[in-house]
Parts: C-alpha cells; structure tokens; sequence
C-alpha cells in the first residue's frame, strides 16, 4: 500500500510513510470488511460511514504539516484509523464523532491496538469543534462540507493548519488553510470525494 498508493503518488513526508507502514489498518474495518482494508478506495465501516482511501489519509496528513510537539483536532473519527496515524505524528489529538456508536467503536480499536494514550475519541458534533483543549496547531475534517464551520476557524492557532473538503455533496475540493493572525490563506490540494459533514455547520 505505501510504496504503490503513496509514494508513487508523491508522498514524500519520511515521517508520514512511516506512520501509515506502523498503523495496522485491517485492525480498524470491521470484520466483514477486513479483507479490502488496504485497497485504494474508501471501505465500509458502517453507519453510511467509510475509511478514507490510504492515499487521503497520508495526503491530509502530510499537507498538516505536523510535528512532535503538535496538538491536533480531527473532525470525523470514523473507525479510528486516522486519529492514530495523527497521533503518530504528533503531540496529542482530539477526535470527535458525530455517530455515538462509531465513536466508541473507534476508541475500543485505538484501546485495543494499544494506540490511545495521546487520543481522546469524543462523541459529538464536530462542526462546534471543541474549544475547551483549543488552539490546535492543525485541524483535519475527514468529511466534505459546504464550507469550513466557523468554529473550526477560530480555534485554530496562529500558524496552522487546516486541511478539509469543501464542496457540493458529490464533489469537493481539498482545502488547506493555514492562518496568520486574522488573516487565513487557502490554497486546494487536489479535488476530492468524501461522506457529506453532518452537524449543525455541516449539510443539513
């Protein structure tokens, strides 16, 4: 998967490489899934919901920029997987799951794997962000919005980053933000399909 998806592909972040060779991805698709964990493509993980394809993951997490010291918030904890390539990476993550089942069955994979003692999986609407651990050095949104939620914004720190798909339903746009004070630059990484973004500053 890594030298086929993501190195042809041009990832070149040493550091991401190594997270997504270290992160046993089958331990996070459900067992009737298993078998396709590592195709190029999104994966059922139920609840409408997927694993993101390989490629995104390593994708967003490499536009993140991330360091060792980085605290993170993720938007979309899905099964899990993600939350500990970041965690990986960096510091501490926050993820928040708006589908109270798929978050604890995230944090029963995290625990399980032994990859949960810089994460907190939260059930909640991820839209709202989650100001009480705020600023965060990078926020990743693994689901397409119609615009980045406000609140995301705002508790990003100066000088993050801000990785998210933004668009219509069907397609959208990879965006990475990054803010300098007040201001907040937007550059698109590449086009893009993800699950629609619920919550109350996602699609209704």
């Amino acid at each position: 998967m890594v030298h086929t998806q993501l190195v042809r592909r041009g990832i070149a972040d040493e550091r991401v490489l190594e997270a997504m060779l270290a992160i046993p991805r089958e331990e996070f698709v459900p067992e009737r899934w298993r078998a396709g964990a590592y195709a190029d493509e999104p994966v059922p993980i139920g609840y409408g919901q997927t694993i993101s394809q390989p490629y995104m993951v390593a994708l967003m997490a490499e536009r993140m920029e991330l360091t060792p010291g980085d605290r993170v918030l993720e938007v979309g904890t899905g099964c899990g997987y993600a939350a500990a390539v970041l965690a990986r990476l960096a510091a501490y993550v926050v993820t928040l799951e708006l589908i109270p089942e798929l978050s604890a069955f995230a944090a029963h994979n995290l625990r399980r794997t032994g990859l949960d003692a810089n994460v907190l999986a939260i059930a909640g609407d991820g839209t709202r962000g989650y100001p009480e651990l705020a600023p965060y050095d990078a926020i990743a949104v693994a689901a397409g919005a119609p615009r980045i939620p406000r609140p995301l914004l705002d508790e990003l720190g100066d000088g993050g980053r801000l990785v998210a798909p933004v668009g219509s339903l069907d397609d959208q746009e990879l965006i990475v933000i990054r803010r300098r004070g007040d201001r907040f630059e937007e550059q698109v990484a590449t086009t893009c399909r993800f699950v629609p973004l619920r919550g109350g500053g996602g699609w209704k």
